[in-house]
């Protein structure tokens, strides 16, 4: 994982908002534009820049694509900042 895309995905309000949606249940790209007022190559970008991430996943129900949130790349990066945590207090303690 790029933690680079992650963060460069988290530092977007929206897109942020868009996760928080997420994390209570799929929606589709309709569903999520009609919640922005977003057009939709704006919408498109976000769930871009989030997929390209990691953060969410797309998947195909018959005609509509369904955005979920992908939590195991948010599992990760809180086993990185747990770590750069411990380093740091480990190193305070010398």
């Amino acid at each position: 994982m790029h933690f680079t895309l992650v963060f460069k995905a988290l530092s977007d309000g929206t897109r942020r908002q868009i996760l928080r949606m997420l994390a209570k249940g799929d929606l589709s790209a309709g569903e999520i534009a009609q919640r922005f007022a977003l057009s939709r190559p704006s919408n498109s970008h976000h769930l871009n820049v989030l997929k390209r991430a990691g953060l969410v996943q797309d998947l195909r129900r018959g005609q509509h694509v369904a955005y979920s949130l992908n939590t195991t790349v948010f599992q990760e990066l809180l086993g990185w900042l747990f770590e750069m945590m411990d380093a740091q207090e480990r190193e305070g303690s010398r």
